[in-house]
């Protein structure tokens, strides 16, 4: 079973490849634009430019996958603002390159194109939950890009015999996240407020947002599930259905540090739109494929407190 996984050196995609060795039979490849060839076990991994499609159809007729997770792109929504041409590059050109190079190289694998959660923006009744049907509202670069990389996903299913499966996970947290998200930030933060490296004074963005948080390792589990049983041409939500003000998560992640601190927030760190509240329904990968997270957010955030704990 060769399996390729677009962004496996990110957050998401290396908690992917450890849950993937996992099955005797895997043998992966992992690409990111830049990292070094190298080999260990059955894990691989290798440089490509995805907005590159001669080098993405010449990689894929080397390899010949069986399966694609397409985790990569870009990442930041709040960076986007400033960065648009990097969030269209990373986010639609890379999915355009590899869709292409697919078809160049004339292969039929099962592919798992990974969106986002932040492509429906501000739901149209205040507060309500996102459901696969909801109209896409995105309110920054990177969310238009990630949509607009969705609807490619579902143009190319319904032109060509690939067998696309479209996934909205919503925001995700747990250890080994960078620390330019909020919940790693925080963490970091309290750490070094620990060591003292750092005065009592923790720097937060908006406290305000709600948003539905679910740990990465339960994500990619549901990536696993889709990638087996979803329905080509669908697209799933992933998310717990609940959702926390930044300010509740900050609250939770302090009785865990057992730290006394100041809270102050900076204008630099404040984003330019702010959807205020996102939480998904994913009651369509509940009720057809029986994917429903498992590990709670308390225990999420205190493995983000040990994995910096370690790398500090």
């Amino acid at each position: 079973m060769r399996i390729l996984i677009t962004g496996a050196t990110g957050f998401a995609g290396g908690h992917l490849a450890d849950l993937l060795l996992l099955q005797p039979e895997a043998e992966l490849l992992g690409i990111s634009r830049r990292c070094e060839r190298r080999r260990d076990g059955r894990f691989q991994l290798a440089a490509c430019d995805l907005t590159d499609r001669g080098a993405v159809a010449s990689l894929l007729q080397e390899w010949q996958p069986r399966q694609i997770y397409h985790l990569a792109g870009y990442a930041h929504a709040g960076r986007s603002f400033r960065e648009p041409d990097a969030a269209w590059s990373g986010n639609l050109e890379a999915t355009r390159g590899l869709l292409e190079g697919v078809q160049c190289w004339g292969g039929s694998p099962r592919i798992l194109l990974v969106g986002s959660g932040l492509v429906y923006g501000e739901p149209e009744t205040a507060g309500a939950s996102c459901d696969e049907h909801c109209l896409l509202r995105p309110d920054s670069p990177y969310a238009a890009s990630k949509a607009a990389a969705d609807l490619l996903g579902y143009q190319c299913w319904r032109s060509t015999c690939l067998e696309i499966v479209r996934a909205r996970p919503f925001n995700h947290v747990g250890p080994g996240q960078s620390a330019e998200f909020a919940v790693a930030h925080f963490a970091r933060q309290f750490v070094e407020i620990e060591r003292g490296l750092r005065p009592p004074c923790l720097e937060t963005g908006d406290l305000g947002p709600r948003r539905d948080l679910t740990d990465v390792r339960d994500i990619v589990r549901g990536y696993v599930i889709l990638m087996e049983r979803g329905v080509p041409g669908e697209v799933y939500n992933l998310g717990s259905g609940t959702d926390f003000s930044m300010r509740e998560v900050l609250d939770r992640l302090l009785k865990l540090a057992a730290v006394r601190c100041e809270v102050q927030s900076r204008a630099d760190l404040m984003r330019e739109a702010e959807t205020r509240v996102l939480r998904a329904d994913a009651s369509k990968i509940r009720r057809d494929l029986g994917w429903s997270p498992r590990i709670p957010l308390e225990q999420s955030l205190a493995d983000v407190l040990a994995h910096w704990r370690q790398v500090s």
